[in-house]
């Protein structure tokens, strides 16, 4: 145990050190803090992008879904690939007008789009609900990754603050640059881990991957279908097009600092042809849940298969080796949270006017963003619980308003989109939390994009009867700051 403890926290200074290291001198202003000043290259994008995919819930979530619920965990795997189909013939116009107006978030290209600084603020507070609960869940599993391993509460508990202080120290210090050097080594960590127990469980457990699924098929052939029960056909249909529309439109706040950081279009439609087949990469952690079957007795609990196989498997420092790249999965991804949220505040929410007192906001946040998610980490982790049921549902109703923004004339006004926009969460929320079986095993984001679009279209109608369509997008607000070292 102390062996495996002496990795973890050296894993997690580590991180720390490296996305320090990501930058040697401090920031000239927000946009080279929040987009790297919009140069990166091929292989800087590639892990920077791979590293929103691949999380904790990846790491250790894929395997306990498929534990828990088995092939429906297959959902996860094609809509990651459909939304970067999507986003590869969209990337080129994203990238440009971010580029010619200056925005770093998606409350920027909102407000521009549609000229309504409400919009682009809503859709930024939207934002920052829904992705807090996300970034929760990546420091309340840093914490949970020690715990399982150690059984300590203590070592939990002061991993999760050590790892907390580390990635606000390199985030404020680096910015989407710390990210960008902590996401090489967090990929090939955890696909080196990854191969060595794709190997190694199967082998011990079942003599490779072909006897897991022999075995399961003999005692266990339930799990090799989707079956009527709470993960069905419909819920793994509708749940994999939300995702895919989330993703494919860029509806997650955290996705956009990635693609504004891009040297040129090219490093983006060049990373969307190839990361599809990188993201075969989750049926590796989903083997290992599935090896986790023949094994484990049912009801344990499922976030911790992996870790649970790996210490029946590995020696100690193997084991360890297991769990920093579990930690890497945790800290990188929370990284990239915290520099979408602090600059939607900054830019989007707050809107100071010095460029100056923007920074300092931005960095405040960071700070107070993460304290807040450390500590309902550590005394409410139940908290934000419901929360996180709207991270996909919730944000996905930007994206009406996110395709309308990509033509080149925007031809509905703000109010029809506000108006959809609100519907679509409302709906959505009383769907979660109110009545959350009305609609059976449907997705609710899929159920309130649909109320979102139907409210869009008839008060659009409504606004060009009166004579008042939308405005070119030309004559916009532009977003109130440029980069000043594009």
């Amino acid at each position: 145990m102390t062996t495996i403890l002496i990795f973890t926290f050296a894993g997690i200074v580590l991180i720390g050190v490296l996305g320090f290291l990501g930058r040697r001198t401090p920031a000239a202003d927000l946009a080279e803090w929040a987009v790297g000043g919009r140069r990166f290259g091929a292989i800087t994008m590639w892990f920077l992008q791979a590293g929103e995919v691949f999380t904790t819930f990846t790491f250790l979530g894929m395997a306990g879904l498929a534990f828990s619920g088995g092939v429906a965990a297959m959902y996860s795997l094609p809509y990651v690939p459909i939304g970067y189909m999507v986003l590869f013939f969209l990337a080129k116009r994203l990238w440009s007008l971010g580029k010619e107006r200056g925005y770093l978030t998606q409350g920027d290209f909102l407000t521009d789009r549609f000229g309504s600084r409400t919009l682009g603020t809503l859709s930024a507070v939207l934002g920052v609900l829904f992705v807090l609960p996300y970034l929760q869940l990546q420091i309340t599993g840093l914490g949970l990754i020690v715990k399982l391993v150690t059984g300590d509460a203590a070592s939990s508990t002061l991993s999760m603050v050590v790892g907390c202080l580390l990635v606000v120290g390199f985030v404020l210090w680096a910015g989407l640059r710390g990210v960008a050097a902590t996401s090489y080594f967090k990929d090939v960590i955890m696909l080196i881990v990854l191969v060595v127990l794709l190997i190694a469980v199967p082998t011990h457990f079942a003599g490779g991957i072909s006897g897991v699924f022999h075995r399961i098929d003999q005692l266990h052939p339930q799990v090799l279908t989707v079956h009527a029960g709470a993960n069905d056909h419909v819920w793994f249909i509708t749940s994999m097009l939300v995702s895919a529309i989330g993703v494919g439109l860029m509806c997650l706040p955290h996705s956009w600092p990635a693609v504004m950081s891009a040297r040129d279009p090219k490093v983006l439609r060049r990373n969307y042809t190839w990361m599809p087949l990188y993201e075969l990469c989750l049926l590796l952690p989903m083997i290992i849940g599935f090896a986790a079957i023949l094994v484990l007795p049912k009801g344990s609990n499922s976030n911790g298969v992996l870790l649970s196989l790996s210490k029946d498997v590995l020696p100690g420092w193997a084991t360890g080796l297991v769990v920093v790249a579990a930690i890497a999965t945790a800290m990188v991804p929370a990284a990239g949270i915290l520099i979408g949220i602090s600059s939607l505040v900054a830019r989007n929410i707050v809107r100071v006017r010095s460029t100056r007192t923007q920074f300092w906001v931005n960095h405040g946040t960071v700070v107070v963003a993460c304290a807040l998610a450390l500590l309902l980490g550590i005394f409410r982790p139940d908290l934000l619980a419901n929360l996180l049921l709207l991270t996909y549902s919730g944000s996905v109703q930007l994206a009406p308003a996110n395709v309308l923004g990509f033509t080149k004339r925007v031809a509905v006004g703000k109010v029809p989109v506000l108006a959809g926009l609100i519907v679509g969460e409302l709906v959505v929320v009383w769907l979660t939390f109110v009545s959350p079986g009305l609609v059976g095993h449907v997705n609710v984001g899929l159920v309130g994009l649909a109320a979102n679009l139907v409210v869009l279209l008839g008060a659009a109608a409504a606004e060009r009867v009166a004579g008042r369509g939308g405005q070119p997008a030309e004559q916009a607000i532009v977003a109130p700051v440029r980069s000043t070292v594009e």
